[in-house]
């Protein structure tokens, strides 16, 4: 056992996830990867000998709360889980050119996939797509250019929590405001992102 281990919040079952996530993103093809890893974590979430650890089950109030849980000093991917209090959502963002696979381990989250149709300078045309429900067990991925989505809490009283792959630490994202009187027309601006407590 390495000394990166113990940087990260220990939990059942997290050697189990971290072997098959390394066994996966080893594929040269990046969406044959991509598509391991996802059924990877699907198998993860219903696995009776993995679970998460306490922390990333209790909400903050104010942000939906991002908990790093792995970074593979090895491969480069992050693991982070993700808890949104009732309601809480992203704007429209991207993921900074890396691929993700996402899964819900508990509760129902919304994902909204949106189509770039066009940019003008600094602003950007998007069209959404089908609304996604996410239920505990169920995961998708984003492979670049399709890259740009919304996440948002279904429910109004119980929390969500899902975990995230990533291709490499995510340390910015775009976020993508509305523009007024431009319906489907988006300012961008770069946001550094963090972590909190785990």
């Amino acid at each position: 056992m390495t000394s990166e281990f113990q940087q990260y919040p220990d939990f059942p079952g997290r050697q189990h996830l971290l072997d098959g996530i390394d066994a996966a993103v080893q594929d040269n093809d990046a969406a044959a990867a991509v598509i391991q890893v996802q059924h990877v974590l699907q198998r993860a979430i219903n696995d009776p000998r993995i679970s998460l650890p306490p922390i990333v089950h209790a909400p903050v109030s104010d942000h939906y709360a991002r908990r790093e849980l792995y970074r593979s000093p090895r491969h480069g991917y992050s693991i982070i889980a993700m808890t949104w209090g009732p309601s809480q959502g992203t704007p429209l963002h991207d993921h900074d050119g890396l691929w993700c696979v996402e899964g819900v381990w508990r509760g129902q989250l919304e994902i909204t996939p949106y189509r770039l149709l066009e940019a003008d300078g600094g602003q950007f045309r998007f069209t959404p797509r089908e609304c996604l429900h996410g239920c505990r067990g169920s995961a998708g991925n984003l492979i670049p250019p399709d890259e740009f989505h919304t996440l948002h809490n279904s429910s109004a009283s119980d929390i969500a929590v899902s975990v995230h792959v990533y291709e490499r630490v995510m340390e910015r994202s775009h976020v993508f405001e509305p523009l007024a009187g431009k319906p489907q027309w988006y300012s961008r601006q770069c946001r550094p992102l963090s972590t909190d407590d785990a």
